[in-house]
C-alpha cells in the first residue's frame, strides 16, 4: 500500500494506493496564505486520515521545483519558498517519502496506471494556466541535473515564451474566455466555439515538434484542464505536424488525453515505484 498526496494552491487530497487502485481518497482545504508550519500540519492531518499500518511509501506531487526532496516556491502558497518536504515527512510518519513536481508526477503516474503502461519513453503535458511536462526515459523519470527538465513552458518562443501561447492564456487573450466556457459553447453546437479550440493546434504542434526532436518518445499524455478540448484541436494538430522533419516517427506516435480519476494522486503514488 502506498499513499500518494496532491497538494495544490487551495487543496490537498491524499489517497490510499493499493495495486493501482484508490482504496480511499480525502480531500480539504488548506490555509495557502497562512505560515509554511501551518500547511505543513494541514498535510501530515490529510495523510493521517487514509493512512494505515501496511503503507510502505508516500508521494506527494507539489506545483513547484524541487530538487533533493526540497521543495522551491511553491504555486499560490505564499509560504512556501524553501522546504525540505522529504525530511519532514520521514520525521513524521517513519517510512520512504518521495517529493516531486506536478509534471513530473502526472507522466509517472501514466506510465504506471495509465496510457502509458508498457511504454518505456513517455512524456506527460499538463495543460492548465501553465505548461509543463515530465519526462520519462527507459522507464524512469528524468529530472535533469538541477530538477529542471520537461520545464518546456518557460523555453523561447517567438517574444515569449511557450507557456504563454500554449496554454490556457492563449484562450483568454484571443477570445477573452477560457478553455472550459469555449468548450461547452463546443459541446452545445457552436461551430464558431469548436474553431476557437481547434486554432490552439497552430501554436502547440510547436511544442509537439520541440518535444519529439528533444525526447522522441513513444506517446505523449496530454493532462490538465486544457486537454479536454483534445477532440477539438487534434485533427489540426496533426495536420500541422506534418512540417516534423521526421515523419516516420510520426506513424509510431500516439498522443493520448488522459482518462484516469484522480491521476494527480495516482501519480504521486507512482513516485514510490519510481525512486522506492
Amino acid at each position: 500500500m502506498l499513499i500518494g498526496v496532491d497538494l495544490g494552491g487551495t487543496n490537498v487530497r491524499a489517497g490510499l494506493v493499493q495495486n493501482g487502485k484508490i482504496v480511499s481518497i480525502h480531500k480539504r482545504p488548506i490555509s495557502s496564505r497562512a505560515g509554511w508550519k501551518i500547511i505543513l500540519e494541514e498535510i501530515f492531518e490529510t495523510i493521517d486520515v487514509v493512512r494505515l499500518p501496511k503503507v510502505r511509501g508516500i508521494g506527494i506531487c507539489t506545483p513547484s521545483v524541487v530538487k533533493d526532496g526540497v521543495v522551491y516556491t511553491v504555486a499560490n502558497i505564499p509560504s512556501w519558498k524553501k522546504v525540505p518536504l522529504k525530511k519532514l515527512l520521514e520525521e513524521r510518519f517513519g517510512i520512504p517519502s518521495f517529493v516531486n513536481n506536478d509534471a513530473k508526477c502526472f507522466a509517472l503516474g501514466e506510465l504506471h496506471y495509465g496510457f502509458g503502461r508498457g511504454h518505456q519513453n513517455l512524456v506527460g503535458i499538463i495543460l492548465g494556466t501553465g505548461l509543463g511536462a515530465g519526462i520519462v526515459i527507459g522507464g524512469k523519470l528524468y529530472s535533469g541535473t538541477n530538477g529542471g527538465a520537461g520545464e518546456i513552458g518557460h523555453a523561447p518562443f517567438q517574444n515569449e515564451e511557450f507557456e504563454y501561447y500554449c496554454s490556457g492564456r492563449f484562450f483568454q487573450r484571443e477570445f477573452g474566455m477560457d478553455a472550459a466556457e469555449i468548450e461547452k459553447r463546443a459541446e452545445s453546437g457552436d461551430a464558431k466555439a469548436a474553431e476557437m479550440l481547434a486554432s490552439f493546434a497552430d501554436p502547440f504542434a510547436k511544442v509537439i515538434m520541440t518535444i519529439l526532436y528533444a525526447y522522441d518518445p513513444e506517446i505523449i499524455v496530454l493532462g490538465g484542464g486544457v486537454s479536454h478540448a483534445y477532440p477539438y484541436f487534434k485533427d489540426r494538430l496533426w495536420k500541422n505536424l506534418g512540417a516534423f522533419r521526421f515523419q516516420s516517427a510520426l506513424k509510431r506516435l500516439k498522443i493520448v488525453q488522459t482518462r484516469r480519476p484522480h491521476i494527480a494522486v495516482l501519480a504521486a503514488a507512482a513516485l514510490c515505484l519510481n525512486e522506492g
